[in-house]
């Protein structure tokens, strides 16, 4: 089954929580300073953009969706400055503007591409100035379908628990994007969204896949919240739920401009698609990809509805279930993910290579091997093995791009690597249907298939596409060198 690209126009989001000023000086940095051995920045330019929870709203906007947002402001330009970018696109602006406070900028020097320097303008806001935000908690929850709590632990919702039981009083569900080493506060959300370290720091190292699935479940109680969504950064993400099983997706392979504000596109995503009535686990999907696109762009930076739809659309269309996003796993990852695909019914095909340069010879094959079942697994050999295997100057490419190179490859549902010079354990933990491997030999060459046929699975060996390898690739470019 397909997911439906949400309408987001009908959405109606509230977003409560820490308001900033993010501000870029771009230029150039051709010298370095007489006075101090720092670089000189000729500023060309300068932009103002919306960051913290008003980047939340921003995004939400940007998707299609209605957006109320409240936070803390000073009485300054710099909360003039924002309050007319954020209206510029459509969000609703209920901010406090607190006389004896300072709206919060943080200013970035970037020079080709690359940030050299952050200034920080802040002071935490008292709980004083903090109670004051709450008297407009009715208007900012008029209308709304969903709650965000935006924090960025600067003073602003010093007592997220007001919010949430305003929230249960207007029986809307709230998300939070959670910050500290205590999520107590939030007790009673419907869903909190910490990334991996964050995560640590409130249960303490986590050492494996069960071992991060049985701490999100005991926190989860510990909490009275529905489910925990954390964010692992080129692990993906997985969505961690008390009553149902856990929901991994893979990092969609991207190259990674910046990931400034990525955090906040994932909950506005999540929260303008739950908005519209989409499940939790399609609305998950949807941040993954938005989550892509984001990071693929310098600075703070939002995904547009369009934007979004096109990449989500373009995944989907590579496979047809549920787990619709192919990528690199780990092999506990892949062990989850293989069970859960047999459980659904769907036939596991497994193969194993260097592909050091993927080329023509590859991709028939991996397409021919997809025909074989339902999902592919494609192992990869570690640079060590691939060097004990092919010689002295192999591999060519790094494991870790080999693995972003398969994981674009339509065919391929997952793509791991494997410890060793051969794939037999991996074989007995995830027991897939079939093994194909290619070449010119019965199946009794073929690493494994005793430990396949064993288990009942069938093995299969495909012919190869004639005078097409990496070898020859590689001779042929030092001949020509």
């Amino acid at each position: 089954m397909k997911h439906e690209f949400p309408e987001f126009h009908l959405a109606r989001v509230a977003v409560i929580g820490d308001l900033m000023l993010d501000r870029f000086y771009f230029g150039k940095a051709s010298r370095i300073s007489p006075e101090a051995p720092v670089p000189v920045v000729n500023v060309q330019r300068l932009e103002d953009v919306p960051g913290g929870a008003a980047n939340v709203a921003m995004n939400i906007a940007s998707l299609g969706a209605a957006a109320n947002l409240t936070g803390i402001t000073g009485q300054d330009d710099a909360a003039a400055v924002l309050k007319q970018r954020l209206h510029s696109v459509g969000v609703n602006c209920l901010f406090h503007e607190a006389e004896d406070a300072l709206t919060i900028i943080k200013s970035r020097v970037v020079s080709s591409h690359q940030q050299l320097l952050r200034l920080d303008f802040e002071e935490r806001f008292s709980p004083a100035v903090a109670s004051g935000m709450q008297q407009l908690a009715e208007q900012v929850m008029q209308q709304a379908q969903v709650i965000v709590l935006s924090d960025y632990n600067k003073g602003s919702l010093t007592d997220p628990q007001f919010w949430i039981e305003q929230a249960k009083t207007h029986q809307l569900p709230v998300l939070v994007d959670p910050k500290g080493s205590d999520f107590n506060k939030y007790r009673g959300a419907d869903l909190i969204t910490p990334n991996m370290s964050e995560f640590e720091a409130v249960v303490g190292p986590v050492d494996s896949e069960s071992d991060l699935i049985s701490k999100a479940q005991t926190l989860i109680k510990q909490l009275d919240i529905k489910a925990i969504l954390i964010t692992r950064s080129e692990q993906g993400m997985t969505l961690i739920r008390a009553d149902k099983p856990e929901f991994h997706l893979p990092a969609i392979a991207k190259e990674v401009a910046d990931v400034t504000g990525a955090g906040d596109t994932v909950i506005s995503t999540l929260a303008a698609a739950l908005a519209t009535g989409a499940d939790l686990e399609c609305a998950v999907t949807l941040a993954n990809v938005a989550a892509s696109i984001v990071v693929s762009k310098l600075g703070t930076s939002t995904v547009s509805g369009p934007e979004l739809k096109t990449e989500f659309e373009r995944h989907q269309g590579m496979h047809n279930t549920d787990h619709s996003i192919a990528g690199a796993v780990t092999i506990e990852q892949l062990k989850i993910a293989v069970e859960q695909a047999k459980q659904r019914g769907e036939k596991i095909v497994f193969t194993n290579g260097c592909f050091d340069i993927l080329h023509a010879g590859h991709v028939t094959y991996l397409q021919q091997a997809r025909k074989q079942g339902d999902r592919l697994v494609v192992a990869i050999n570690t640079d060590k093995s691939v060097t004990k295997l092919k010689g002295k100057g192999r591999p060519i490419n790094t494991a870790e791009r080999r693995l972003t190179v398969l994981a674009g490859l339509a065919d391929v549902d997952w793509v791991t690597c494997f410890p060793g010079d051969t794939p037999e354990e991996l074989l007995r933990l995830i027991q897939p249907d079939v093994l194909v491997k290619g070449g010119d030999y019965d199946k009794k060459g073929v690493v494994g298939w005793e430990i396949v046929e064993a288990y009942g699975g069938e093995v299969y060996v495909m012919g190869l596409v004639e005078n097409c390898s990496t070898t020859a690739i590689v001779n042929k470019i030092n001949e020509q060198n």
